[in-house]
C-alpha cells in the first residue's frame, strides 16, 4: 500500500511540475509579443483596407454618376476615366505593398523586443542590423509624410459630394420646396476641374439634382469616400505609431551595441589577466 501511495504522490508531483512548466512557457511567449507593433500593424491593415476597398468602389460609382448625369459625351470625360482607372491600379499596388511592409515591421518588432532576446538567450547586434533598423525609421517617416498627402487628397471628393448633398438638402427644405426658385439652385461639376468646361450638360439644377442625390450610386459613393478618408487617417496614425516604435528599437540597438563592445573589452581584459596569472604560476613552479 505504501509504495502505491508514494507512486501516486510522485505522479501528482510530476503533473504539477509539468503544468507549472507549461504555464511559465506561456508567460514567456506572451511576454515576447511586441504588443505595440501588433496594435500598429492591425491599425495599419485596417486603415489601408478601408482606404483601398472603399476608395476603389467609390471611384467606380463616381464615374457612373458622371456618365449618366453630368457628361453624356464619352470623349468629354475620357481623360478622367483613364485617371480613375490608373488610380484603381495604384490602389491594388498600395494594398499589396502595405500588407508586405506591415508584416516586415511586425517581424522587426518581434526580433527587437527585449523579452524575446531574453527568451532566446544572448543577443548580439551587428552594424547591419542597426543599419536596417535605421532604414526602416527613414522609410516609415517618408511613407507617413506621403500618407498625409493621401489623407488630404482623399478629403477632396468628400468635400465635393458634401457640397452636392448640402445643395440637395436646400432643395428639399420647406422654404424652397415647391417654389419657382428651386430650379435656379444648381451644382456645376465643371468648376471642380474634373471635366472640361465644354462638357454637356456639366451642371444639374432643381428636381433633376434632387433625383441624383436620391440614387443609390450617389449615396454609396458619398459614404464610401468618407470611410476611405477615415481609413487614410487611420493609416497615418498607424505609421506615426510605427515610427515611434522603430525609433525606440533603434535606440535600444544602439545601446545594445555599446554594451556589447564593453562586454567584449571586459572579456578580453579578463582573459589577459588569466593568462598573466597562469604564466606567473608556471614560473613559480619552475623555480621550486
Amino acid at each position: 500500500m505504501k509504495p502505491a501511495m508514494e507512486t501516486a504522490a510522485e505522479e501528482n508531483s510530476e503533473q504539477s511540475q509539468e503544468r507549472k512548466g507549461c504555464f511559465e512557457c506561456c508567460i514567456k511567449c506572451l511576454g515576447g509579443v511586441p504588443y505595440a507593433s501588433l496594435v500598429a500593424t492591425i491599425l495599419c491593415f485596417s486603415g489601408v483596407a478601408l482606404f483601398c476597398g472603399c476608395g476603389h468602389v467609390a471611384l467606380a460609382g463616381t464615374v457612373a454618376i458622371l456618365e449618366q448625369h453630368f457628361s453624356t459625351n464619352t470623349s468629354d470625360h475620357a481623360l478622367l476615366s483613364e485617371v480613375i482607372q490608373l488610380m484603381q491600379y495604384v490602389i491594388y499596388g498600395i494594398a499589396s505593398f502595405f500588407f508586405l511592409y506591415g508584416i516586415i515591421l511586425l517581424a522587426e518588432g518581434f526580433y527587437t523586443t527585449s523579452a524575446v532576446k531574453e527568451l532566446h538567450g544572448e543577443f548580439k547586434t551587428t552594424a547591419c542590423g542597426r543599419c536596417i533598423s535605421g532604414m526602416f525609421v527613414f522609410l516609415t517617416y517618408v511613407l507617413g509624410v506621403a500618407w498625409l498627402g493621401v489623407f488630404g487628397f482623399s478629403a477632396v471628393p468628400v468635400f465635393m459630394f458634401y457640397n452636392i448633398w448640402s445643395t440637395c438638402e436646400v432643395i428639399k427644405s420647406p422654404q424652397t420646396n415647391g417654389t419657382a426658385g428651386v430650379e435656379q439652385i444648381c451644382v456645376d461639376i465643371r468648376q471642380y476641374g474634373i471635366i472640361p468646361w465644354n462638357a454637356f450638360p456639366g451642371r444639374m439644377c432643381g428636381s433633376a439634382l434632387e433625383n441624383i442625390c436620391n440614387t443609390s450610386e450617389f449615396y454609396m459613393s458619398y459614404h464610401l469616400f468618407i470611410v476611405a478618408c477615415a481609413g487614410a487617417g487611420a493609416t497615418v496614425i498607424a505609421l506615426i505609431h510605427f515610427l515611434m516604435i522603430l525609433s525606440s528599437n533603434w535606440a535600444y540597438l544602439k545601446d545594445a551595441s555599446k554594451m556589447q563592445a564593453y562586454q567584449d573589452i571586459k572579456a578580453k581584459e579578463e582573459q589577459e589577466l588569466q593568462d598573466i596569472q597562469s604564466r606567473s604560476k608556471e614560473q613559480l613552479n619552475s623555480y621550486t
